[in-house]
């Protein structure tokens, strides 16, 4: 049940952070300078977000020895991100699983997909830093 939770709070801060990123994308920065580099724009806080979040998931919540608890809760929370990206984008933007999931920029889209991979593994990679 607690790495349920520290998945939580991992997820709400990131997914947070990248509703309020995207908004102010979508909005103001893609009309003024195209899809892809308002993307590439937004991956540094969003990096900064995945690491703050993750170093304060591993303060509060997590032993400090338990390095599999870490993985648990960065995979987690990268299903409850999926999810509600994939929520989000059939729910407000009308399109397919498979639209949300698969349509991306070539370029911003690679990158999108690292950073996934990487706010999985944030938890475990600042902890295998710690130690």
């Amino acid at each position: 049940m607690n790495t349920l939770k520290q998945a939580i709070a991992y997820f709400a801060l990131v997914f947070g952070t990248g509703f309020m990123l995207g908004i102010i994308r979508v909005l103001w920065i893609v009309p003024k300078i195209g899809v892809r580099t308002a993307e590439l724009t937004e991956m540094l806080p969003m990096f900064v977000a995945i690491l703050l979040s993750a170093r304060w998931i591993n303060q509060h919540f997590t032993d400090a020895d338990d390095v599999f608890i870490r993985l648990k809760t960065g995979f987690l929370a990268l299903s409850f991100l999926l999810t509600a990206e994939i929520g989000l984008g059939v729910g407000l933007r009308g399109v397919s699983i498979s639209e949300v999931l698969l349509n991306h920029d070539p370029v911003s889209g690679s990158v999108y997909y690292a950073m996934l991979i990487l706010f999985a593994l944030m938890p475990w990679f600042l902890a295998r830093q710690e130690s």
